[in-house]
């Protein structure tokens, strides 16, 4: 399995803002993509945070399969970690973001006020992997468009405060990686959902590993787009020889990587069903998806 990794200078910089910018927050909300849910929680972010508040928030649910979302709800919780599998799109986001928020830090809020300290609105960090919908969601919160929005990586560039309401109030931040993926999984995982720039891999690695997922968990989804037979996709037929044979369907003749970039951007946009590429039973006893 190919290695992929991206780390740049600006990101370096960015994760250095936030162990900076940690002290001067309530909580942590860690934006993660409900297609790799495992696999884009940034290690380095949760080294930064410590014993922070946490709660995770899982966008692009509208793309998932509901079936292994659950899963993964249910495996949080069960690991004590507060989350919300969220549609960002939906009109009630940003009051169920600070009920949820309210009630992690209800004893902080209790203590303050026993105190006799004015109420003030939580302040809240968002962090997440770039192109999780960080954006999106916050333009939801604040209810204008003040984050820039756009299907690729690296589309927010620094911090920001922003008022989502007289009780939350929320730093962004550019959306970050880290020096190292854990596993090659991993970064495949992050390349196809659109978390590394796509002109830092060889597609045609990306499509290979979204095509035996697809085999494997959606064949007729698989049939149906490309005009597949039961024979295409006989057990006999190796993943390169699938690509091939739908690389001609698509009319590229032998253009295996246009083919791959199209079978990458169709997973992206649903356009290959719902789709979780992690379930928890992925992971070993060392929480690696390997």
């Amino acid at each position: 399995m190919a290695t992929i990794q991206w780390f740049p200078g600006h990101m370096a910089k960015a994760l250095r803002q936030i162990r900076e910018q940690m002290p001067l927050v309530d909580i942590l909300f860690e934006l993660v993509d409900a297609r790799v849910p495992y696999s884009s929680q940034n290690p380095e972010v949760a080294l930064a945070a410590g014993e922070k508040p946490k709660l995770l928030v899982m966008t692009k649910t509208d793309l998932a399969d509901q079936k292994r979302l659950n899963e993964w709800i249910k495996y949080f919780e069960q690991h004590n970690q507060p989350v919300l599998a969220l549609d960002s799109r939906q009109n009630n986001v940003a009051k169920v973001v600070t009920a949820k928020s309210k009630e992690i830090l209800k004893d902080k809020l209790a203590e303050e006020k026993a105190k006799g300290m004015k109420k003030r609105p939580i302040r809240a960090m968002c962090v997440g992997v770039p192109n999780v919908g960080k954006s999106t969601l916050l333009n939801h919160l604040v209810k204008k468009n003040v984050a820039a929005t756009g299907n690729r990586p690296g589309v927010t560039t620094g911090q920001q405060w922003l008022r989502s309401s007289a009780e939350l109030e929320l730093l962004d931040t550019p959306g970050v990686l880290w020096h190292k993926f854990a596993t090659p999984k991993q970064g495949i995982m992050l390349a196809l959902t659109g978390a590394i720039k796509d002109s830092l891999y060889a597609k045609d690695d990306v499509a290979l590993f979204a095509l035996d997922y697809l085999r494997q968990h959606q064949p007729e989804v698989l049939k149906q787009r490309y005009h597949l037979t039961d024979a295409d996709l006989d057990e006999s037929v190796t993943n390169p020889d699938l690509l091939l044979t739908i690389t001609a369907k698509m009319g590229f003749r032998d253009d295996y990587d246009r083919a791959s970039e199209r079978l990458i951007f169709d997973l992206r946009k649903g356009k290959l069903g719902p789709i979780t590429l992690e379930v928890p039973a992925d992971l070993n006893e060392d929480g690696l998806n390997e």
